[in-house]
Formats: structure tokens, sequence, C-alpha cells
């Protein structure tokens, strides 16, 4: 018998080497293993960039890897949507994106891919504003003053907007509607850009993200005429809410989450997902996102799960509100 096994096991090795037997598993490397990259849908220095910078720092501690921020900007972010909904789902591709990117660019281009079916939805991490906002040397000091200075200059103001179909252009659209004024839109690369050129005055006006537009009404480099929420600021207290500024109702909220490619394991989602949470929880956090006009939602709305029932509900709410307007790409 022993002969004959010896037989056997000679012939079992040759028939593995010839058919090649597959090897036992190796032993999965726990999450994270290598670097991660987060990528933004805007140039560097706009408010989605910001944000993403100051998350990445303190999530790369938490996972203890390095996570690395990479801007791919264009078509109102839809270049990144497409990069992200392509990565390999293992967590170490994700992207940051808000109303604009995860909603309205769903109604307004043709996509290579589903805004809700192809990511992941990982956290909600913060809920924004708008402010209506004018270069330095505009004319009006109030709301009021610039619709009238718009209605007087009819299609000769410019406004400027991170791409066509962004939340900018949208908020500028249904700011038009509603005022019955006219003026030109000048799409940029990312709000950051527009900004700059804002503070140049090589533009008019923008309706723009309070983080990126806070920093320079603080520095007394733009005016501020109102803020597209029910209430105040807190970070800026002086700003009157649109209802105050004479136009009620024209509410935006500007909320940002973070999502990985379909197909990522649930369990790296929940690891990616807890240091998020960590992360907000910190104080130091939550006042930095608070000086950019951002407020950090309570812990049970930034789940994945609730990510994408609000993802969904403002889907249904501002589908049928972009088709309505018939509001295309520029």
């Amino acid at each position: 018998m022993r002969g004959l096994w010896a037989g056997l096991s000679g012939h079992v090795i040759v028939i593995c080497a010839l058919l090649g037997c597959a090897a036992a598993p190796a032993t999965a490397q726990p999450f994270p293993s290598r670097p991660i990259t987060l990528v933004v849908p805007f140039a560097a220095g706009g408010p989605t960039d910001t944000l993403a910078r100051i998350l990445s720092e303190r999530v790369a501690a938490e996972l203890h890897t390095t996570v690395v921020v990479e801007n791919v900007a264009g078509a109102s972010g839809s270049i990144a949507g497409a990069r992200v909904a392509r990565a390999t789902p293992d967590g170490t591709t994700i992207t940051i994106g808000h109303w604009g990117t995860h909603v309205l660019n769903g109604a307004i281009f043709k996509l290579p891919y589903d805004v809700l079916a192809d990511f992941e939805p990982v956290a909600t991490i913060a809920m924004g504003t708008q402010l209506i906002v004018g270069r330095k040397s505009l004319e009006a000091n109030n709301l009021k003053e610039m619709i009238a200075w718009l209605k007087a200059n009819p299609g000769k103001a410019t406004a400027g907007t991170a791409g066509a179909g962004t939340g900018a252009h949208v908020a500028g659209v249904f700011f038009k509607e509603k005022t019955g004024t006219d003026f030109q839109f000048v799409p940029y690369r990312g709000a950051g850009p527009a900004m700059i050129d804002l503070v140049a005055g090589q533009i008019d006006i923008m309706f723009d993200q309070a983080s990126n537009s806070l920093p320079q009404y603080k520095n007394g480099a733009i005016k501020a005429f109102a803020v597209t929420s029910p209430t105040r600021l807190a970070s800026a207290p002086d700003i009157p809410t649109v209802d105050e500024a004479g136009l009620p109702g024209l509410y935006i909220s500007y909320w940002h989450g973070i999502w990985a490619p379909k197909n990522t394991p649930r369990d790296i989602v929940t690891k990616l997902n807890a240091a998020i949470v960590t992360v907000l929880a910190d104080p130091a956090v939550k006042q930095r996102f608070g000086e950019l006009g951002q407020e950090i939602p309570p812990v049970e709305q930034q789940s994945p799960a609730a990510l994408a029932a609000f993802q969904k509900a403002e889907t249904e709410k501002w589908w049928p509100i972009v088709k309505a307007a018939d509001i295309k790409p520029e």
C-alpha cells in the first residue's frame, strides 16, 4: 500500500503540474492596503476641493494610509464621474460630489453612467447653501438694487459658473425666471477660477457656494446680497436671506457626499464611512466647515443608506424642474 500510495502521489503531482491545480486562497489584505485616491470633479481651489482636502487629511490619519486628492475637472463634473464609475470597486478610488454632480448632471447631460445606479453611497458630509454675490465695484448694494441694475442692463451682465448645468448655472436660470432679468453665463472649469475673475472684476455676479464665496466676502473682495436659505448663516449673520432681501422662496441646498464605484464591497464602504463619521465628529473639522458656510449633518444622516435616500429624493425633486426649464449644456 505504501508503495502504491507513493506511486499515486507522484502521478497526482504530475497531473497538477500539467493542469495547474488551484493554489490555496491567499489571505486577503485588510483594507486599505494601498493609497486611496479621492477624485474631485472640479479645479483645485474651489469649494468642493477645499472640503475634500480638509476631509482627506483626517481620513488618511484614521485609516493609516495616504489619501491623494486628484482634480479631474470638466463637463460640470461628469468627466470625474465617468472616471470613478469605471474604477475598480476596491475602495481605493472614491469621489466627492454634490447636488450638481450627483443629481443635476443626470437630468442635463447624456452621461456614460447612471448617477444613482453606478455608485455606492458612502457618507453625507456637509449641508451648505449658496450666496448671491457680485464684484466689489458693482453699483448695487443690496439684492433689490442688483435686480434693478440687471433690468436696466438687459443681456449685458455676466454671471460666472462652474460649467453648464452646474448648481450655479441652474440657480442663475431660476433667478432669471423669478426676477425677469437677463444676463450671460460664463462657464469656468470650477468655482475657484470663476471666483478669481469675480474678485478681479472680470465678471459681474455669481450664484456661488457659500464655502467658496465667504472667504472673499469677509476679506472685502466681493459683495454678498443674499443667502439662498430660509435662515442666515451662523458664520456670516450679516448677510440677509433671500426672503429678507426681497426674493422669497429661492432656496438651494448645496450638500456634499462621498461615493465609491458600484459593487464596492459592503465591508469596505462600512470602513470608509466609519472613518468619515469619526472625522466629522471632530470639533476642529466642524469649525473649519462652519467657516466655509457648511454644516455637518446629524450622525444618523451620515450613513450610506441615508445618503442614498436623500440623493434619490433630490433627484425626484429636481429632475422635473430642470427638464421643465429646458436647461441644456451650453
